[in-house]
């Protein structure tokens, strides 16, 4: 149980400690227990253990179970209870709800749609647009329900500047530029004349249950992201992207065949890459290399090799690799160093 342990000390120190007290908490006291533990490890390999376990418990209380647990989650409870006393609670609803939490240990994968990470893709396609001046064909891998394709479809303010992006938007971005450069945006955003998400299992959000569950992945303090999480689902609802189910390296140069020819190709993923294997990251590299000898194409991921955003592309034959800078996992916050 000691990898569990560490991944679960990891989690509150590199994760929650600034973000989320409730599971920094249970984090650190999950670490030293070993039947919780025991539950977690029914996890699906690959998969970040500590959400898994947080987002099942997460979703049997949204889901109406009655448990004084509810009390100290803020996404349920006006009031919550003071963390101090959660653990021996928390404790006591995973042994009550054991056989339900380990089934969707099972089941589950944590998915990513945290819409606020568009706050940092919008600059890198406006910067692509600004390079190429063509528009943009976009193929994300790992694109869950899709909420990170609609990038297009949303508004966005930096550092309390004016609003870009789409002037339509249900959704409105905010996010902190952490140094000195300022990204460039257009104030609209650039043309899309292709786009398609790629998952090994697309998440409907006209599926109730499927939306609880992605809902129950916010953190329970997080109030504007589960904000900004409905107001994404009826844009989508309202403009659904095309998506297709399957393994996103292995289909990656059959998408990539069906992009118009005279647009700027896109591959992105975001937090993605930390649940493929090392020999699926060195395929999908390859695979890039390979639509890179036909064809000019960006790749733009975090989570390979570091927590970065890094923009590769390949134009004219040249591969070229730039690093964007540091990204909150949640998107509030990013960094821009790309050279003007």
């Amino acid at each position: 149980m000691n990898h569990l342990s560490k991944r679960f000390q990891d989690f509150a120190e590199q994760e929650c400690d600034g973000s989320s007290p409730l599971y920094a908490h249970l984090s650190r006291q999950v670490s030293y227990d070993d039947e919780i533990l025991r539950i977690s490890s029914y996890a699906s390999e690959g998969q970040p253990v500590p959400n898994l376990l947080f987002g099942a418990v997460h979703y049997i209380l949204l889901n109406g179970e009655e448990h004084e647990l509810k009390n100290f989650y803020p996404s349920i409870a006006d009031h919550p209870n003071s963390i101090e006393g959660v653990y021996p609670v928390f404790r006591d609803f995973c042994m009550e709800n054991r056989q339900a939490i380990i089934e969707l240990l099972e089941e589950r994968r944590v998915q990513t749609n945290e819409v606020r990470r568009c706050a940092y893709l919008y600059p890198v396609f406006c910067e692509i647009y600004k390079r190429t001046a063509i528009p943009l064909s976009i193929i994300e891998i790992g694109t869950s329900a899709g909420l990170q394709l609609l990038w297009d479809q949303y508004a966005y303010s930096y550092e309390g500047e004016e609003w870009v992006g789409n002037d339509d938007a249900k959704v409105h971005l905010t996010a902190e530029v952490r140094n000195e450069s300022e990204p460039f945006v257009f104030r609209t955003s650039p043309p899309v004349v292709s786009k398609v998400g790629i998952d090994v299992n697309v998440s409907d959000l006209t599926d109730e249950k499927e939306r609880l569950w992605l809902k129950a992945l916010i953190w329970p303090e997080h109030k504007e992201r589960r904000k900004l999480f409905e107001g994404a689902v009826h844009q989508l609802i309202e403009n659904p992207p095309p998506m297709i189910e399957g393994d996103g390296v292995s289909l990656i140069t059959e998408q990539a065949h069906l992009a118009p020819r005279n647009s700027a190709l896109c591959i992105f993923h975001t937090h993605v890459a930390n649940q493929i294997p090392e020999m699926k990251k060195a395929e999908l590299l390859k695979r890039i290399r390979d639509i890179g000898k036909e064809r000019d194409v960006f790749h733009i991921y975090n989570n390979m090799n570091d927590r970065k955003l890094h923009l590769d592309s390949i134009r004219n034959g040249v591969e070229t690799h730039e690093v964007i800078g540091d990204t909150d996992g949640h998107g509030r916050w990013f960094e821009w160093k790309l050279d003007e």
